[in-house]
């Protein structure tokens, strides 16, 4: 095979349009790494934060190939690696904070990154799952804990995490109510399973918390948004009641968390890549998952599909925020 390969690539921090395609050397997988003939990837908020340079300690080194997420087809193993073969199906998340990423014709990851692609998705499909799928599913099984029954209350519901997270809370058994700011977004946590939605737009907490958990409190809330609704979560749960968020960095008044004995978890998925440790918990969780996506219990939305010379455009696209689901960038 050709020893280069196209890649698209910042050279410095800015907006949508500072990608540009270019050669570069095709990686070769280390001890306990893979390469993958990269199929998709797709587009997640933590992609263009670090291509603004809103996170510079999660930036690749310049010139950065972006992007987390990622499917595609096994080209070459390192040493130590047993449990893929070339050939072999994969997506994961492999690089595009703290590494090299999917938005080039290859990419290597530690293998522990990686699993086995789902049957039931077209392959490329599969590049919409990787971030959004494990932070819903860190947040759910890891730092919160659904039983059947349980009242959960999902913000965001039809965002990446928020979409998978509604499907989730579903399958381990909870009551979800989703919220959502237009009826697009309201029908389709309605569709992925939602038992009720709410307009948090037109409607205080108090009032939901009233009329779907008598005023008693959830006993999750499952807040992939942050900021306004992080606060909100304190108000919305029950005592004893846990809060799961991915956004922690903003001011808030926590005394409720105190006066009520809750619980607050906080996931960043993409640690073990920029560490460079416990890597092989992505690729087991991902395993999980894929389990559930073949079982039909997790499908990702896709609400646009791009080109990777579009990759400015979706990047416009996903920072504008108009849209539901994700955002896939397919190898063409």
């Amino acid at each position: 095979m050709s020893s280069e390969m196209s890649a698209y690539v910042i050279e410095e921090h800015g907006d949508p349009d500072v990608f540009t395609e270019e050669t570069v050397e095709v990686p070769e997988p280390a001890a306990d790494e893979i390469r993958v003939s990269v199929t998709a990837t797709s587009l997640n908020p933590v992609d263009y934060k670090i291509r603004r340079g809103d996170l510079p300690d999660f930036a690749p080194e310049f010139p950065a190939t972006l992007h987390c997420d990622v499917s595609g087809v096994v080209d070459a193993v390192g040493d130590d690696v047993e449990q893929f073969e070339p050939g072999d199906e994969v997506y994961g998340m492999p690089g595009g904070a703290g590494r090299q990423g999917a938005l080039a014709d290859f990419v290597v990851g530690h293998a522990g990154t990686f699993a086995h692609a789902p049957e039931r998705l077209p392959l490329e499909e599969a590049a919409a799952l990787p971030v959004v799928a494990l932070t819903a599913w860190e947040m759910l099984t890891d730092k919160g804990a659904v039983d059947i029954d349980d009242d959960v209350l999902v913000y965001g519901a039809s965002g990446g995490v928020g979409h998978v997270g509604v499907q989730l809370a579903r399958w381990l058994g909870g009551n979800v109510i989703a919220t959502g700011s237009n009826e697009r977004k309201r029908s389709l946590a309605s569709a992925l399973g939602a038992d009720a939605t709410v307009d948090y737009t037109a409607t205080d907490v108090e009032e939901y918390v009233e009329t779907y958990t008598d005023g008693t409190g959830f006993d999750t809330v499952f807040d992939p948004v942050g900021d306004d609704h992080l606060q909100t979560s304190f108000e919305a749960v029950r005592p004893f009641g846990s809060v799961v968020t991915t956004e922690s960095s903003s001011t808030q008044d926590v005394s409720a968390m105190h006066a009520n004995s809750l619980d607050l978890g906080v996931v960043l998925v993409i640690l073990p890549v920029i560490l460079r440790e416990r890597q092989e918990r992505i690729g087991e969780e991902l395993a999980d998952i894929a389990a559930l996506v073949d079982d039909g219990a997790i499908e990702p939305h896709i609400d646009q599909q791009f080109g990777f010379d579009e990759v400015s455009e979706a990047h416009r696209v996903g920072e504008e925020g108009d849209f539901v689901g994700k955002l896939l960038l397919v190898n063409e």
